[in-house]
C-alpha cells in the first residue's frame, strides 16, 4: 500500500479534485481543462513504478475512471484521433447509451430461482453508465439526464435483491457497476446522491459482506473466483462512492488475504516459469477465467485511483494470471498443475487435472485497462495482454456481446477510457 501522506497530494489527485469540483457545477462538459498534451501523454508519475499516493480523503471521481482519463478522452474524440475515435463509436452506437432509454426500476430483484427478473436491473445500470459516459465525455446534457433518471429511479424504488445464491452475484457485479455510474454522476444537476449511498449500503453492501464472511454456509472453497471478486469490487466502490474508509480497507484486506478464492494468492494458486500464473478457474472454463480478470482488474483500478497499488502486489501476481489466460485464449500453450478443492458444505474432494477449453478465444472487453496499466503506465513487456487487447479492439460494452447477463458483467468501453 502506498504510504499515507496527511499534507499532500500527487498532480494527478489535485487534478481529480478539480474535474470533481467543477463537474458539481455544470451540467455540461467540466469546466477544467488540461492541455491535449497533458490529457494524452503519459506524465512522468503514470509512466514510473511508483503508484500514486493515498490521500486522506477519497478522490472523486475515483472508482473505474480518475479525472485524467476522462479528459484524456473529452480531447482525443474532441479531435478524432485513433484510436478513440473508434471507441467513442462504439459508444454512441449502443442503444444502452441513448437517452430516450426509460427506468423499468423494480422493488424487488430476482437472480436465481424463481420469478427472475434481474435482466431488467443491469440493463438499465449499463445504460446509466453509458449514458454518464456520454455526458462526461462530450457534454451532452440529454444523457446526463438520462442516466441522472435512471439512477434515481432504482434509489427511490429498490429495497431487495434476492434468489438462490445467484443473488450474491447480482449483489457483486450489479454494485460494483452501479456504484461506478453513480461516481461518473456526482454533483450533476437533480441526482440525489445520499438517496443512492443509503441504496447502495442497504440493498447491496450487507449481501457483499455476508458472503465474504459466510460464503453461503459453503465450504471456504467451494464457490469460484469470480464471486469473490464481484463481492470485493462492490464493497471496495460503495466504500468509494459513499466516503466510507472503513469499507475499502477491507477490501484491500480481502484482495490481500482473504481465505477465500478471490484473494489474489488462491485466485492465481500456481506460478510457472516464463512470467505466469495459473488462474483458479482455468479447469472451469474460458468465460469465467476471463470475467474472473476484468473483475481483478476492476478493484485494482479502483484501488489505484485512491492510492493504493493492487496491481503490484505480491510481485504482480495478478499480472501473471492475466497473462496466463490471455496467453492461452490467444491459443498458445500453457502449463498446468493439478488443482484440488472442497466443494459444498461437506467439503467433497474435486480437483482439475488439465485446462480446459471451453469458451477459448471469446472476446470480452477487459484487456485494455489491463494493457494500460502495465504496458503503458509500469512500461512492462506483458506481450499476451497486448496481443489480446489488439485482437479485441475497439472494446464496446454491455448489449455489444451478446443479450445473456454474461454480456454485462464488464462496463467495457476500454480502447475509449484507457488509450494512451
Amino acid at each position: 500500500m502506498a504510504q499515507h501522506n496527511k499534507h499532500r497530494f500527487s498532480r494527478r489527485s489535485m487534478l481529480q479534485i478539480a474535474g470533481g469540483l467543477a463537474a458539481a457545477g455544470v451540467g455540461g462538459a467540466v469546466a477544467v481543462t488540461m492541455s491535449d498534451g497533458d490529457a494524452g501523454a503519459a506524465p512522468n508519475r503514470e509512466a514510473s513504478s511508483t503508484p500514486p499516493q493515498q490521500p486522506e480523503a477519497f478522490v472523486h471521481p475515483g472508482l473505474l475512471h480518475a479525472y485524467g482519463e476522462l479528459n484524456r478522452a473529452r480531447v482525443r474524440v474532441r479531435a478524432g484521433s485513433k484510436p478513440w475515435a473508434a471507441g467513442w463509436d462504439r459508444l454512441t452506437a449502443n442503444r444502452h447509451a441513448q437517452s430516450t432509454w426509460k427506468p423499468g426500476a423494480l422493488k424487488t430483484v430476482v437472480r436465481g430461482g424463481a420469478g427472475q427478473n434481474y435482466p431488467r436491473l443491469y440493463n438499465d445500470i449499463h445504460a446509466a453508465y453509458q449514458n454518464a459516459l456520454r455526458w462526461k465525455i462530450a457534454g451532452s446534457t440529454p444523457q446526463g439526464d438520462a442516466a441522472r433518471d435512471l439512477l434515481n429511479a432504482w434509489s427511490g424504488t429498490l429495497e431487495t435483491v434476492t434468489g438462490n445464491a445467484d443473488r450474491f452475484l447480482a449483489a457483486g457485479i450489479y454494485g460494483y457497476q452501479f456504484a461506478n455510474a453513480a461516481e461518473l454522476m456526482r454533483g450533476y444537476a437533480g441526482f440525489d446522491l445520499d438517496r443512492f449511498q443509503r441504496m447502495m449500503r442497504t440493498v447491496f453492501h450487507p449481501l457483499n459482506e455476508d458472503f465474504l464472511t459466510r460464503h453461503n454456509d459453503a465450504h471456504i472453497q467451494n464457490y469460484w473466483a469470480n464471486w469473490d471478486l464481484c463481492s470485493v469490487a462492490s464493497v471496495m466502490a460503495i466504500g468509494i462512492l459513499c466516503d466510507d474508509r472503513a469499507l475499502f480497507d477491507r477490501a484491500v484486506e480481502y484482495f490481500k488475504n482473504g481465505q477465500g478464492n478471490g484473494s489474489v494468492k488462491n485466485a492465481v494458486p500456481f506460478l510457472h516459469p516464463g512470467g505466469l500464473g495459473q488462474w483458479q478457474e482455468s479447469g472451469r472454463d474460458q468465460g469465467h477465467s476471463v470475467m474472473g480478470i476484468g473483475l481483478m482488474g476492476s478493484i485494482c483500478e479502483m484501488a489505484w485511483n485512491q492510492g493504493v497499488d493492487l496491481y503490484g502486489y505480491d510481485d504482480n501476481r495478478f499480472m501473471k494470471g492475466a497473462q496466463y489466460v490471455a496467453k492461452y485464449n490467444l491459443g498458445g500453450d500453457v502449463p498446468f498443475t493439478t488443482y484440488a478443492w472442497r466443494s459444498g458444505q461437506s467439503g467433497a474432494y474435486r480437483e482439475h487435472t488439465v485446462v480446459s477449453g471451453i469458451g477459448r478465444g471469446q472476446a470480452r472487453p477487459v484487456w485494455e485497462l489491463l494493457h494500460n496499466h502495465y504496458a503503458r503506465r509500469r512500461r512492462l513487456s506483458v506481450p499476451y495482454i497486448t496481443a489480446i487487447a489488439e485482437q479485441v479492439r475497439a472494446e464496446g460494452g454491455g448489449g455489444d456481446y451478446g443479450p445473456n447477463s454474461g454480456g454485462f458483467d464488464q462496463l467495457g468501453f476500454g480502447t475509449l477510457l484507457y488509450s494512451r
